[in-house]
């Protein structure tokens, strides 16, 4: 626990990071010693809470964080949007949407586009399993950190 002490300069630099480009993961390896933070993103909570940090030991700490309400948790690994534009579950209007409900997915696979600046990037799936619930429309704008579905 006290190796995290010595990071405290970098841990402090990556939140800052997290909190400027409103990020909603970073991660900082040094050597075999590694820290996942992650922002909260309470869904009824008007003020923004700080990241939280993850330590690789299992020791979680929170920064300043104002207590979040707590939110519905909803089963299996959120797909969140890395930017904010418009969400498109489809290649086109009349093709059918990349994933659906009840699909099984693999990791890499595209499950999604997003419109920023006139520019298609294609979403992928980040982990394997079932999509439990697809929480995006098409043609809605999602911001950073949205989840556009969940995969178990």
């Amino acid at each position: 626990m006290g190796d995290h002490k010595k990071f405290q300069g970098h841990i402090d630099e990556v939140a800052k990071l997290i909190s400027e480009y409103n990020l909603s993961e970073a991660t900082l390896e040094v050597d075999d010693f590694k820290i996942v933070l992650r922002r909260q993103r309470p869904q009824f909570v008007a003020a923004a809470t700080a990241p939280q940090m993850v330590l690789e030991q299992g020791v979680e700490e929170t920064v300043s964080a104002p207590a979040p309400v707590a939110a519905p948790v909803q089963a299996g690994t959120p797909i969140s949007s890395p930017m904010m534009g418009i969400f498109y579950a489809s290649s086109s209007p009349s093709a059918d949407p990349y994933v659906k409900e009840g699909d099984t997915v693999t990791a890499g696979q595209v499950i999604g586009l997003i419109e920023a600046m006139k520019v298609f990037n294609e979403i992928h799936a980040s982990v394997s399993g079932t999509v439990k619930k697809v929480v995006a429309e098409g043609g809605s704008l999602v911001n950073p950190g949205d989840p556009l579905m969940y995969i178990g």
